[in-house]
């Protein structure tokens, strides 16, 4: 079994987590989380990669063991969180890498690619969304009210999801046998939600999230030019991102390889075996080539 090292690095003044595995001069993927989660979600996945790749995991300002200066001290923005992942990646000597995004790790990460597309070498998007097609208009009606006109009316419902009971939703929502999903996933989230000023953190990415579709454009003619190699591995049951989201980078990517999964948005836990033998598979013959 692989070792996996758990590390600090002090970024513009702010300490970043991370967790880091596999051989220094191998191929490097990044492992980028979402909300509500943080590298934790990787805990399983990263010995399965570690074998053969250099694995990088980091936790966002804000989000698991990194610093979380509260949101009157830090501007929490999507543009600001990339800015600080592209630095981390700087200093601990990763310039070319493939990344892995999932929901919030999305907007990151193209961010990244679109900073500096040669320092991309493969993408997988594991219901990291890029698309307006892959929005549930169920779920992000209320996101977008907020966006449209935050005020104590509309924020209520996004309050809501920093609950416990909303944080277990997006893990055992899709998923055919909940007893699949380890409890410890939700609670160890929660905790972190919990922690003082968290909620005004995640309340101010929520508004920032209105950033991000505007800069769908953009990335799909980033698809296009690059011909970026990109392996979709997907809960199909999500309703936070559809699959149509998953589907739609063929229309950008035709040789983008599809593959929607029996799960939800927080795939990993219900079906690692099956999306890490797609990633060594995709990897192994992309990279290669």
């Amino acid at each position: 079994m692989p070792t996996v090292h758990h590390r600090y690095a002090t970024i513009d003044g702010h300490r970043l987590f991370y967790r880091e595995s596999g051989p220094p001069g191998a191929p490097t993927i990044v492992l980028l989380h979402g909300f509500p989660t943080s590298s934790y979600m990787f805990r399983q996945l990263i010995p399965l990669l570690a074998d053969r790749y250099r694995v990088i995991a980091p936790d966002m300002l804000g989000f698991g063991l990194s610093d979380a200066p509260t949101a009157d001290q830090f501007d929490y923005t999507f543009d600001a969180l990339a800015s600080l992942t592209a630095a981390l990646l700087r200093n601990i000597g990763a310039d070319r890498y493939a990344i892995y995004v999932q929901d919030y790790g999305a907007p990151i990460g193209w961010r990244l690619a679109l900073a500096d597309p040669s320092a991309i070498t493969a993408i997988v998007s594991q219901n990291g969304n890029a698309y307006d097609a892959g929005f549930v208009d169920e779920f992000w009606k209320a996101v977008w009210a907020y966006q449209d006109q935050p005020s104590p009316g509309t924020e209520e419902p996004l309050r809501g999801f920093l609950s416990l009971e909303a944080t277990r939703w997006q893990y055992v929502t899709g998923v055919s046998d909940e007893t699949l999903i380890d409890p410890e996933t939700w609670h160890h989230d929660y905790a972190l939600l919990s922690r003082p000023g968290n909620d005004e953190i995640q309340l101010k990415l929520f508004r920032d999230y209105a950033t991000n579709p505007p800069l769908y454009p953009k990335v799909h003619q980033y698809f296009r030019q690059t011909g970026v190699p990109l392996l979709a591995a997907w809960g199909r049951g999500d309703e936070i991102f559809g699959p149509a989201g998953a589907t739609a980078f063929s229309g950008d990517l035709p040789n983008a390889e599809i593959h929607l999964l029996e799960g939800g948005h927080f795939l990993l836990e219900s079906a690692l075996d099956d999306v890490a033998a797609l990633i060594t598979d995709f990897l192994g013959r992309r990279l290669a080539s």
